[in-house]
């Protein structure tokens, strides 16, 4: 009996944990993790790396509580999509009511953390990231407009600055080159994604680029984007957040991931689109952990 209790919490936590989509909030917590690094010159202090620590708590609540909500407003469509499926509110295995309190909690409980032990600034910053994308992406923008992931990726961009706003109080102009190249990464990462899962999109309703103009189009559209953020990935060079060793890297991602976007555009493939999903995952995060480096190492 004991054991059959204890098989049936582990698998409600594994429900609940399923919510606030674990590898996504990597990501995002390291993105802002990333900010409060390059906001603090040299090597923290102890109280610094504390304060970061907090921070980053109050972060995750919040980027869990938007995507568990997430969860509830997509739950019809996510039933719809195989990438999404298995998700507990799309198989019923969470109620509306219980996610919508485990989203209320999280979200109420990063924000307390962020107001009381890190600063008001970062907890407005928050929230608004949270109403961003679990009401005005996800609720309005996503199902209207073909342009979602563009508007919307705004949001996505935010980590960075949060982090920022966390050691210092404010948001530097730093920390808006960081959110320029979020901002510019996403929607070539999203739409090579919606390339090969073009179908799922399809049957969800969902007015994704590559459903409403197209592949050739969406293709152009990435290939386009690359470039840009290839500019914008050498401003923290430019402005002087960093140096050459950040460059080298910068310089070597950016044409991987042009590179990619060209084959793409010239002649697809689904696996041409996976392999090119799966890079520009790679492209932020070792650009983001060479601006670590960099700032630590020379």
């Amino acid at each position: 009996m004991t054991t059959q209790v204890t098989v049936s919490s582990l698998s409600v936590f594994r429900q609940f944990h399923a919510l606030t989509k674990p590898r996504v909030i990597q990501l995002i917590v390291f993105c802002a993790l990333i900010g409060m690094v390059l906001a603090v010159p040299g090597r923290p202090t102890l109280a610094q790396i504390g304060l970061a620590m907090v921070a980053c708590l109050g972060i995750w609540l919040v980027a869990a509580a938007a995507a568990a909500f997430n969860c509830i407003v997509e739950k019809g469509i996510d039933a719809k999509m195989k990438r999404t499926a298995w998700r507990p509110t799309a198989r019923g295995e969470l109620s509306n009511t219980q996610t919508l309190v485990f989203s209320a909690l999280l979200g109420a409980a990063g924000s307390a953390v962020l107001y009381v032990w890190v600063n008001p600034l970062t907890m407005w910053l928050t929230f608004a990231t949270f109403v961003g994308y679990a009401v005005i992406y996800t609720v309005i923008l996503k199902p209207l407009t073909p342009q979602n992931i563009v508007i919307g990726g705004a949001s996505g961009a935010m980590p960075p600055v949060l982090g920022w706003a966390a050691m210092t109080g404010d948001v530097g102009p730093e920390a808006l080159i960081l959110f320029l190249i979020i901002f510019l990464w996403t929607p070539p990462h999203f739409w090579a994604l919606a390339l090969y899962r073009v179908e799922d999109y399809r049957k969800s309703g969902l007015p994704m680029l590559p459903v409403t103009h197209g592949s050739e189009f969406t293709r152009l559209q990435i290939l386009l984007y690359t470039f840009v953020l290839f500019a914008a990935c050498l401003l923290p060079f430019v402005y002087g957040m960093s140096s050459w060793l950040y460059l080298a890297t910068a310089v070597v991602l950016s044409i991987g991931f042009c590179a990619y976007a060209w084959l793409l555009w010239r002649e697809y493939s689904d696996e041409l689109a996976r392999r090119t999903f799966r890079f520009s995952l790679i492209h932020l995060s070792v650009l983001f952990a060479a601006l670590l480096l960099d700032h630590y190492l020379l």
